[in-house]
């Protein structure tokens, strides 16, 4: 299964519209926003878990990255109330699910083979810093290595973004919204900015609080999982 596959083009989704997809695993449903790969796969979703669903216990062999958008997500290593940020590294082994139900932004297979670093933190408690020559945005660090750059971006109303992401980017909108190139991107919108790429973006009256990756677009030409 191959789902905006093509790394070389720019991708707007708007996952708070799109339909659920149901999982093999009862109560669990996704909104798949790039895939390469059937039920093992470089991917990159929405999922949400109805209360008391679970997977059985499995080891990620790629690893996975996630953000608890709302509800608690549970693990069997720990419970992650809504904006928590978490990577786990390939050969961790977990029992995803949740007891109240939960909805995560989860990316699976994109992790350096080599990797062994667990991250946990709690993005509401971590403190922005504003950046020079960018009037109206600050940024919270969340997980920085040779492969990649993950951050917690937050605009201010009218704020206007433009950079350019030699190596490409992610965004997703975790509040407020903005528009770019003529796209208007809020609450659970995602984009994918390929190698070179640029953001010309405006931010709401309620400006934006946005998750951004980059750098790692280089690194897409993994073999693919089936």
């Amino acid at each position: 299964m191959d789902i905006n596959a093509d790394f070389s083009l720019r991708v707007v989704m708007h996952a708070a519209t799109m339909p659920w997809v149901d999982s093999p695993v009862a109560g669990v449903q996704r909104r798949m926003l790039d895939r390469i790969g059937n039920e093992v796969a470089r991917a990159t979703s929405i999922v949400r878990y109805a209360p008391g669903s679970q997977f059985t216990a499995h080891t990620h062999g790629g690893g996975e990255e996630f953000i608890v958008l709302d509800g608690v997500f549970q693990d069997g290593q720990g419970d992650y109330p809504s904006g928590s940020y978490v990577r786990n590294p390939p050969t961790s082994r977990h029992t995803p699910g949740s007891s109240q139900g939960c909805t995560i932004f989860v990316k699976l297979w994109q992790f350096a083979h080599q990797d062994r670093q667990h991250v946990t933190l709690d993005m509401n408690k971590i403190i922005k810093v504003d950046v020079q020559k960018r009037p109206g945005a600050s940024v919270a660090p969340l997980f920085e290595d040779e492969r990649e750059t993950v951050q917690l971006e937050h605009w201010e109303a009218g704020a206007k973004i433009n950079l350019t992401y030699t190596d490409g980017a992610e965004l997703l909108v975790l509040a407020g919204n903005f528009t770019d190139s003529g796209d208007y991107l809020e609450t659970m919108s995602w984009m994918r900015i390929p190698r070179g790429g640029q953001l010309a973006a405006t931010a709401g009256n309620q400006g934006a609080k946005v998750w951004v990756k980059q750098r790692h677009l280089r690194f897409v030409d993994a073999p693919k999982i089936t």
